[in-house]
């Protein structure tokens, strides 16, 4: 039998027409508590429901939902390594490094560059109840990750004599946490008016059959889109316009729970400028064929990441004449984007393609109490920011260190942990240390017998830090070692 139609009275024309739109395409389902809601809790659903494009909806639903999850089809004929500048190569490059990275300083210096951290992400999965960016990392300091990242801006700026724009994404959710956080903090140091805080889109959660979710009776189920949703979000927020009033021209990108990336690193930018790329990467020799990272490949002569689960198994475990992995560059979401490129994308209505994520979504079941399943029952759509690389005209990717420059935050304990990552925070530092001829004590296992710390504000690199430190330094065994400089 069809649902009466609601009574919409009190509700603006644009929740009406919501309203209209959502039983059109028959959605019906979450106006079931209609009836209970009061005048506010009726108005939240209509703004939840207008805020859905529901063509692209049913679009998701017919490909990604309906007959349940479908495997991705890949021709592996088709697939070639993707052409890597190695790092082996780049570290006998002498002259022409150092061309690279002058021509990157340059830039740097003129106010070309700005950096994009995203930090949507919540620190559920290490135990921490808010964004991740707020985790407390620092191995002696307990320093959050955006202080990390944020000093990490303060003195590549200062190194450049330049105010390096500093974008960071969120998402809906934690916002104005962040934003907050950031402002209490004043911003460590960084100009109030240089630092633009920003949110990515949501998406609904479907069930099974495409119908959407409710959280509560007055509320849709929302999730973030997706770190393919910076391109929108920088458009939406008028980020892209700002930027080219800024004088900006490249954007470095990368997310917030990995405190080891090398932060707008002069020659990456300057390899970027160079090769007149719109989209480059940095990639790490994958651990093994099972790693969870996405594989860089060449198709039909344009470069893409296929996301590790969709990578047919006879590519991920293919082996080179030396018995390494063929297919061996793992993306690390660490990239460079050139504004022009990053415009005409968001220009285009073919935005990036959605993904399907089967995931736990609470919901609320038929007498409107919440339940939080036990297993997946519901379905996210999230996109890829890796997946803009084939549009691209010229492309990039950079191999680097995974010890240097790759050590994510996902868990509390074990692989890409904050545990690991604190320890090759330490590790990189004694390096710096070792690297300007001091002397670090080491464990029989070659580890660092203490803790070191270095701010970014003190010493951003090796390089910076070898002028600072004072001839024959030795770290005494077992003691912290701070090194820090006020902002």
């Amino acid at each position: 039998m069809a649902m009466p139609a609601p009574d919409t009275s009190g509700l603006t024309e644009a929740q009406r027409t919501a309203i209209g739109r959502a039983l059109a395409a028959g959605q019906e389902g979450v106006l079931r508590f209609w009836d209970r809601l009061d005048a506010a809790g009726r108005a939240r659903l209509a703004d939840d429901l207008a805020a859905i494009g529901f063509a692209e909806l049913e679009r998701l639903v017919a490909d990604l939902v309906i007959g349940g999850p479908r495997p991705v089809e890949i021709d592996p004929a088709g697939i070639v390594p993707a052409p890597v500048a190695r790092l082996a190569e780049r570290e006998a490059g002498g002259a022409e490094d150092a061309r690279f990275r002058n021509t990157g300083e340059e830039a740097l210096s003129a106010g070309r560059v700005a950096v994009l951290t995203v930090a949507g992400g919540q620190g559920t999965r290490l135990g921490f109840d808010g964004p991740k960016g707020c985790y407390r990392l620092g191995p002696i300091t307990d320093r959050t990750l955006f202080r990390h990242h944020a000093e990490k801006v303060l003195a590549i700026s200062r190194r450049h004599g330049a105010n390096i724009p500093w974008l960071v994404m969120t998402n809906q959710a934690n916002f104005e946490a962040v934003g907050d956080y950031l402002a209490d903090q004043c911003f460590f140091g960084l100009p109030a008016d240089n630092v633009f805080v920003f949110s990515q889109g949501m998406m609904p959660a479907v069930d099974r059959e495409g119908r959407l979710i409710l959280s509560q009776q007055d509320r849709l189920a929302m999730s973030p889109n997706g770190h393919g949703g910076t391109i929108a979000a920088l458009r939406d927020a008028g980020l892209l316009e700002k930027l080219g009033e800024l004088g900006v021209d490249t954007v470095f990108y990368y997310q917030v729970d990995n405190p080891l990336v090398d932060v707008a690193a002069a020659e990456f930018v300057g390899r970027h400028l160079a090769a007149g790329s719109e989209m480059s990467l940095k990639v790490v020799a994958k651990r093994d064929a099972g790693e969870k990272v996405g594989a860089v490949v060449q198709r039909d002569g344009r470069l893409e990441v296929i996301e590790y689960s969709d990578l047919p198994g006879e590519l991920a475990t293919a082996t080179e004449a030396g018995g390494g992995l063929l297919h061996w560059a793992g993306s690390i979401a660490i990239h460079i984007f050139s504004v022009a490129f990053l415009k005409r994308l968001a220009d285009t209505d073919a935005g990036l393609p959605y993904h399907r994520a089967d995931k736990k979504v609470p919901f609320v079941d038929t007498s409107g109490r919440v339940v939080n399943p036990g297993e997946p029952n519901g379905i996210k759509f999230e996109s890829f920011i890796f997946d803009a690389l084939p549009r691209a005209e010229r492309a990039l990717v950079v191999e680097c260190a995974r010890e240097r420059e790759f050590a994510p935050v996902k868990n509390a304990t074990g692989v890409d942990s904050a545990e690991s990552c604190r320890a090759m925070l330490v590790e990189e530092w004694a390096r710096w240390i070792e690297t300007a001829g001091g002397e670090i004590p080491r464990n029989e296992d070659g580890t660092v017998n203490g803790r070191i710390e270095i701010s970014p504000v003190f010493a951003p690199d090796a390089r910076a830090l070898k002028k600072k430190l004072k001839p024959g330094f030795k770290m005494k065994p077992g003691v912290d070692l701070l090194l820090h400089a006020a902002g």
